[in-house]
């Protein structure tokens, strides 16, 4: 036995040396892997092949929760259990090598997976080996593409390809994307699946227009150009399914059907019906064929959390598919396939393909559901995940800097942020009761990981072993100025870290309770401080326990890139010393703005901001509403908004009526007008000393239903420039698209709806551009909202829902949340920068710097002490040194992460497009020597995107598009020259995975 494991050993370690996969399992000696193309039925070249592909649609959560889905609970609520759904697929195949069956979801494989014996291991093992059992998209959940941001896209692909390599190794590793159910797709999701090795993508939801047209031209299938700045290496072979993904009607064979009939061949049976049954389905595949360019078609054999009892479903299949070969002189073969050994099978036949270059938003599924609410239901939810995000990182890259390994926490806060992007998840989609066990999953995962956050800080902060270690407490609350640890204490210490990769000066807002702080910097300096009242609206959140009634503002200047300053703040004895910025100006001050803007409240409470840089350059803001519709849903016509629906019972907004209080605060810091618009919503408008923005922070509920009308609540910033009916919006945080009112590239429009009909997702900007007075204005989010241009020069977004007609697309709820027994009241920001085009360069570099600093904030740490400024400097390093070396202006450290046995996972990031920007759409190089000072880089290996696959072994299939007479496939990343230095082009995204010795010396 002795022997054997030595063996294995050795041969475990040969498998890594030569690099057949990255973290990939070493073959049984009895089995040789059939997976992959290896195991596709060939087609025959004479007939239409009929690929029958046995699958199942699991949500991770949607009407129940994910441990309900799993495990079976509230089945009056929906019958599903993936538990039972996997026992009896797994059993199933055992009965029959010729079937096949695929699965998508990560999350619920892995958490079955944690709980089977060895038998039913080896048998899922064996199938996947054999190719009978394909992981098809395989991230932790089937993602949304219009209101998750790549960041967060790219890690749960990340984690779901990591716990399928790691269990089961290469033959696991998914090659296609299956993205059949989320509600649009976006051209960065495609870009993604190009950059991880993907061979092609399967989808089944897209415009009804769209797809009649589609259909008629023979178009539905095409190679996706999703990326200008990276060329064919993002191209994407994409498939739109014919019935979306489920089989032909009167075809599902599962127990949750109950409309359909099974293949009875007993001859001496009365309900004999082969015959009838055959014709049936042959001319349902026979029209569908027409459709098509191939004589390969695929028919989805499966639905929502159907194979409950596989076995029913795969024997009605097995005389299926025998029946129709049995067939004299049939036109037809049908066999079990796969989306992968579909895709092979055109491939094959080497056909030219048209090709397809914007997006697929918004989309309608008839002329009056537009599904176009979901970009902004939910707000608070979606505005957890992006702190999730942002403090994942932040967790992340400080346990690479102070030499911690990956441990259980930080993997179940990447799971929680996994779920969390499923398209029922942060679309805010779900039921009320599943929306909070996402939020209280996701709360589990940050509770964890600040312990995580706590302990590298002291490793990295500490000077010496202290009897009682700091507590470095995070403050989720900020966004509603609730802090208990900076308000309760007198004394406390304020950590600054900085997750991004240029040097960060920022304002620091806590909430404290005195009326005068002394704030010390590393050097036992005293800085500049403000107190600024907390707006009265915000003060009197429900939810909101603290007493804080003032926020403390300083300054935090030029924080080293993923590092860190401390500032230690007392509360001063003497009540003489309150300042007079806590009252609001009287001396009949109007406006705010400092030298770059000036900014007054208009009569009628419209926001004015006039540009003193630019001097063409006007807006104002203003908030309105859209009355939701309320119909039966029986008809088109009669569609109501909600939870995915954005429909307005009139093609105009509404305006509020306001109360036209105000107040202005003026200070050395920033200067703020705070107005009151009605009792439900308010805002504070902001102009930070040296920052070229106008910061909005806007916040409403709880929305009245009381007159039984349901509200859309939404801000404008409506300018004068001259847009000639042509917008901005980015695709999931990266590429710009170009939209243009009441028009598609890809169709001639008929649209019912005006006003949702053109409204897009905006993950993290929105953009105007008058091209004639070279004037440029740009909206950045904190969250996913929906967002247009419905008039010239206007900006507009969508800030709540709060709805009572449920839109009859499966939720059963009206979007209609409450908390603290009332409306929930939302609170968020949006960033301004407008100006020259003249001055481009700096401009886009501003918003980019925005749009990073939104989505990787600086993480605030309080430590309430007792020590003295003095005794806490002995103790703890105040400021740290610089950890990375100097990134050009137009790169970023996307990841940095503990992977395994202590290797560190890095990627790369090119954050400008081609020909967007003169100076820094411009390749650029990095040595990766020279990146950290905490740990000497000794290797590094480069990955595809989703780092389960050296890039050297990419060998992705050759697709020929029409007109392009260069095959679509395998444009390589350029080498790194010499072992270190990197060379990144516009766009590019580049993943590594490196070895190094700590220099601990150096923290």
């Amino acid at each position: 036995m002795g022997l054997l494991v030595t063996i294995l050993t050795l041969a475990v370690s040969l498998f890594f040396i030569i690099g057949l996969g990255v973290g990939a399992r070493l073959p049984r000696a009895d089995e040789i892997p059939t997976c992959g193309y290896e195991s596709c039925t060939k087609s025959d070249p004479d007939k239409i092949n009929i690929h029958l592909v046995a699958h199942t649609h699991d949500d991770v959560g949607w009407l129940k929760t994910l441990d309900q889905y799993y495990y079976g609970g509230r089945m009056n609520i929906q019958v599903a259990g993936v538990e039972y759904i996997i026992d009896s697929v797994i059993e199933a195949l055992n009965q029959d090598p010729a079937r096949k069956f695929i699965y998508v979801e990560t999350a619920f494989l892995w958490k079955w997976w944690q709980h089977q014996g060895q038998k039913k291991r080896e048998l899922m093992k064996r199938f996947i080996d054999e190719g009978r059992l394909e992981i098809i998209g395989g991230g932790w959940a089937m993602n949304d593409e219009a209101v998750t941001h790549y960041h967060s896209m790219i890690d749960q692909y990340t984690w779901g390809f990591r716990r399928l390599n790691d269990t089961f190794g290469q033959c696991a590793r998914p090659k296609i994307g299956w993205q059949i159910d989320p509600f649009g797709h976006s051209r960065e999701q495609a870009s993604m699946f190009a950059q991880m090795g993907f061979d092609g993508m399967l989808f089944g939801r897209l415009d009804y227009q769209d797809k009649s047209k589609r259909l008629q031209d023979k178009t539905a299938e095409f190679v996706w150009k999703a990326s200008p700045s990276l060329g064919s290496s993002s191209d994407l072979f994409t498939t739109m399914l014919y019935n979306n993904y489920g089989p032909p009607p009167g075809f599902c064979f599962d127990i949750l059907c109950q409309d359909s009939e099974p293949m009875i061949d007993d001859a001496d049976s009365p309900d004999y019906n082969i015959d009838r049954r055959l014709e049936e389905f042959l001319n349902y595949a026979k029209n569908q064929a027409k459709y098509y360019r191939s004589n390969n078609i695929i028919l989805t054999m499966g639905g929502d959390f159907t194979y409950q009892y596989a076995e029913m479903y795969f024997k009605n299949m097995d005389k299926l598919i025998r029946y129709v070969n049995e067939k004299n002189g049939t036109d037809f073969k049908a066999f079990y396939s796969s989306p992968s050994c579909y895709l092979k099978s055109l491939n094959e036949q080497k056909l030219a393909w048209p090709v397809k270059s914007d997006d697929f938003f918004p989309y309608a599924s008839d002329p009056h559901a537009f599904w176009t609410g979901y970009f902004s239901s939910r707000p608070t939810l979606k505005f957890f995940e992006r702190m999730g995000n942002n403090f994942l990182q932040v967790v992340k890259q400080m346990l690479v800097l102070s030499n911690q390994p990956d441990n259980k926490q930080l993997q179940l806060f990447r799971e929680a942020m996994g779920v969390m992007q499923h398209h029922d998840a942060v679309t805010g989609t779900e039921k009320q009761h599943v929306a909070e066990d996402y939020a209280r999953l996701l709360y589990r995962g940050f509770r964890d990981a600040e312990k995580l956050a706590c302990h590298s800080m002291n490793l990295l902060a500490r000077i010496k072993e202290v009897p009682k270690p700091a507590k470095f407490h995070s403050c989720p609350l900020l966004n509603i100025s609730s802090c208990e640890y900076s308000s309760d204490n007198r004394k406390f210490v304020v950590s600054v870290y900085n997750p991004t990769s240029q040097p960060l000066t920022t304002f620091v807002r806590l909430p404290v309770k005195g009326v005068s702080y002394s704030v010390k910097d590393y050097s036992g300096r005293d800085i500049i401080t403000q107190l600024v009242p907390i707006p009265d609206p915000v003060q009197t959140i429900p939810g909101r326990f603290s007493s804080a009634t003032r926020e403390l503002l300083f300054q935090a200047v030029n924080i080293a890139p993923l590092g860190y300053q401390m500032f230690y703040i007392s509360e001063k004895d003497s009540v003489f010393e309150e300042l007079q910025n806590d009252q609001p100006n009287l001396d009949y001050v109007q406006t705010i703005g400092r030298d770059l803007y000036k900014i007054s409240i208009e009569s009628d409470s419209k926001v004015k901001i006039k540009s003193l840089k630019s001097a063409n350059l006007d807006y104002t803001q203003s908030f309105h509403y859209f009355e939701g519709a309320e119909g039966n849903n029986k008809i088109f016509v009669n569609r109501s908004s909600g939870a995915y629906i954005f429909r307005p019972k009139e093609n105009f907004a509404k305006d509020l009526p306001d109360t036209g209080v105000f107040q202005i605060f003026k200070g050395p810091l920033v200067e703020e007008i705070h107005q009151i618009i009605n009792d439900w919503v308010s805002q504070v408008i902001r102009i930070y000393n040296g920052k070229n923005y106008v910061e909005f922070n806007w916040l409403v509920g709880p929305i009245p239903v009381n007159d039984k009308t349901g509200k859309e609540v939404i801000t404008k910033y409506s300018s004068n420039l001259k847009t000639n009916s042509e917008f901005y919006t980015d695709s999931n945080g990266r590429d710009m698209l170009k939209r243009k009112l009441n028009y598609r590239p890809s169709w001639d429009l008929r649209l019912q709806e005006p006003i949702s009909g053109n409204y897009y997702p905006v993950t993290s900007k929105i953009s105007i551009e008058d091209k004639s007075n070279q004037l440029r204005l740009s909206a950045l989010t904190d969250r996913a909202q929906g967002g247009s241009s419905l008039e010239e020069g206007e900006l507009q977004l969508m800030l709540h829902r709060r709805l009572l007609s449920d839109d009859a697309f499966g939720v059963g709820e009206a979007l209609n949340e409450s908390a603290y027994g009332q409306g929930l009241v939302a609170r968020g920001q949006h960033f301004l920068l407008g100006g020259s085009m003249a001055e481009l360069d700096q401009l886009l570099l501003e918003e980019k710097e925005i749009a990073t600093e939104l989505a990787l904030r600086p993480w605030i740490f309080v430590s309430p002490t007792e020590d003295s400024f003095e005794e806490w400097n002995k103790n703890y390093r105040m400021k740290s040194n610089d950890l990375l070396g100097k990134l050009p202006k137009n790169v970023k450290i996307l990841t940095l992460e503990p992977w395994k046995e202590g290797e560190v996972l890095l990627r790369l990031e090119h954050l400008f497009e081609k020909d967007e920007s003169p100076k820094y759409s411009v390749p650029t190089s990095v040595d990766l020597k020279e990146l950290f000072s905490t740990f000497t880089i000794h290797s590094v290996r480069e990955t595809v995107l989703s780092a389960n696959q050296w890039i050297e072994d990419l060998n992705r299939l050759q697709w020929q598009s029409e007109g392009n007479e260069v095959p679509v496939g395998n444009n390589k990343s350029e080498p790194i020259i010499d072992s270190f230095v990197v060379r990144l082009n516009p766009m590019e995204i580049r993943t590594f995975i490196i070895t190094s010795s700590f220099n601990a010396e150096s923290s």
